[in-house]
């Protein structure tokens, strides 16, 4: 039997992917990975797991948020060779680098060759013409993609009847309506097309290029922390929690980042902070933070990240 590498992001067009191929009687080894500034269903392993065992296929998850995997994806962040888009996403960087891991895969799981659901013109940076052959190329790999094989050259993998080319599609452009059609045919159900990648939030993307700047050594905790609470910079970064939650959340991080730390006797934010000359505004943003007066705010917003 024929077997494919899947990329799988867990989203519609990787389910789509995955039926496509398997309609042609083609096994599925589905790999995802779990990137550090992932977001949504993208990056939910319990909804992927549930759609691998309904649909038939092996799910194997590639962890990147620590460890030398983690360390080499933030390389690519702080250096991406093709650059970012309209915020800090290096998106033809970060496809090289998740194809390279891939291609480690091909052998072990003894696949014949390697699909993703990517589409023709859907996302405007990573998805073109010229930058899936970049991609292809800097990987030293061959990718199908079966929604949009008809519009692209025809691989290596069609042209030895691994897989039908007849049986592909010809989806191009933003628009899912075609996919929805498509899995209402399949009777598959699917995350929300909304959500992603954190990198492409501008807010999230001041925080990031502030711990970049600042920070030498940057851990997965400093990555959680990067998505909520209130961000603040004086001699050094100072991080407030919003709620209940992020009260505690900062409590169990900060086991592991050893900054200083208050806790309020009262109801307030937890905060903690990196420099302990920030002890005084660290508590005065405690007092402005724990009060109504959103007037009492105001003269921190210079610090505000």
């Amino acid at each position: 039997m024929v077997r494919a590498l899947v990329l799988f992001s867990g989203g519609l067009d990787s389910r789509l992917a995955v039926k496509l191929l398997q309609e042609q009687n083609i096994e599925i080894v589905a790999v995802m990975f779990k990137l550090p500034f992932s977001g949504g269903c993208c990056n939910n392993e319990l909804c992927s797991f549930r759609f691998s065992q309904v649909e038939g296929a092996k799910l194997e998850i590639i962890d990147c948020t620590k460890s030398k995997l983690f360390q080499e994806y933030l390389n690519i962040i702080k250096k991406p060779k093709h650059g970012t888009g309209t915020s800090i996403n290096p998106c033809i960087d970060c496809r090289i680098f998740i194809i390279k891991q891939a291609k480690k895969l091909m052998k072990k799981f003894k696949c014949d060759f390697m699909a993703t659901g990517e589409v023709l013109g859907e996302r405007p940076m990573s998805q073109h013409k010229s930058a899936l052959d970049i991609v292809e190329q800097e990987a030293g790999v061959e990718i199908l993609r079966p929604l949009s094989a008809k519009l692209l050259k025809e691989t290596s993998y069609e042209k030895n009847k691994l897989v039908n080319r007849e049986k592909l599609l010809d989806i191009q452009g933003r628009s899912r309506k075609n996919q929805i059609q498509l899995a209402e045919k399949y009777n598959i159900k699917y995350p929300s097309p909304g959500g992603g990648c954190v990198l492409c939030e501008k807010e999230y993307a001041k925080k990031l290029k502030d711990l970049l700047m600042h920070t030498k050594d940057i851990t997965p905790e400093h990555i959680i922390l990067l998505k909520g609470f209130r961000h603040f910079r004086d001699k050094a970064k100072i991080i407030l929690g919003k709620d209940h939650n992020e009260n505690l959340v900062l409590e169990k991080i900060n086991k592991k980042l050893k900054w200083n730390i208050i806790i309020p006797d009262n109801p307030g934010p937890t905060a903690i902070f990196e420099n302990k000359q920030d002890k005084s505004t660290t508590e005065k943003l405690i007092a402005a933070y724990s009060s109504k007066d959103i007037k009492k705010r105001k003269k921190f917003e210079k610090l505000k990240i």
